[in-house]
């Protein structure tokens, strides 16, 4: 039997609704040009990985572009990281999925959140995904 009230789904079915500190929607492409960035940054820069480190690489203000997952349970644990970087003026995206991100940082686990300290070959990737970003954030004002 389906539930009447389509605002919270049975159990199994998916709820596809964005979480409260998801400002704006990100393009496939960007959410894609982040996990590949990350991942070349983890090969030839520097990374920070989890929560807390990203949020003290924010603090610091040493991170170059941070990388929020979505599905994030809890999501009281990442949602200051948006209002954090946005008071700090650093670049940060959204990406659909915990363990694409933790993937792409090169750990076998989920990955909350991550953010680049050092580029490395991955400058002008992330140079792109900036400019990408400023876009998006000015479409969703």
């Amino acid at each position: 039997m389906r539930s009447v009230d389509k605002t919270v789904p049975l159990k199994g079915e998916a709820n596809m609704s964005k979480p409260f500190y998801v400002k704006y929607e990100m393009p496939k492409e960007i959410v894609d040009a982040a996990y590949e960035a990350l991942s070349i940054a983890s090969k030839t820069g520097a990374v920070r990985k989890g929560t807390n480190e990203a949020t003290k690489a924010v603090e610091r203000a040493i991170a170059k572009l941070v990388v929020i997952a979505e599905d994030v349970d809890p999501p009281e644990v990442i949602a200051h990281l948006p209002l954090l970087s946005d008071e700090r003026k650093i670049p940060y995206v959204f990406v659909p999925n915990k363990d694409k991100l933790g993937n792409a940082v090169g750990i076998d686990v989920p990955c909350a959140a991550a953010c680049i300290i050092k580029e490395g070959d991955a400058t002008g990737l992330i140079t792109e995904i900036i400019t990408r970003i400023e876009q998006v954030k000015r479409g969703a004002q």
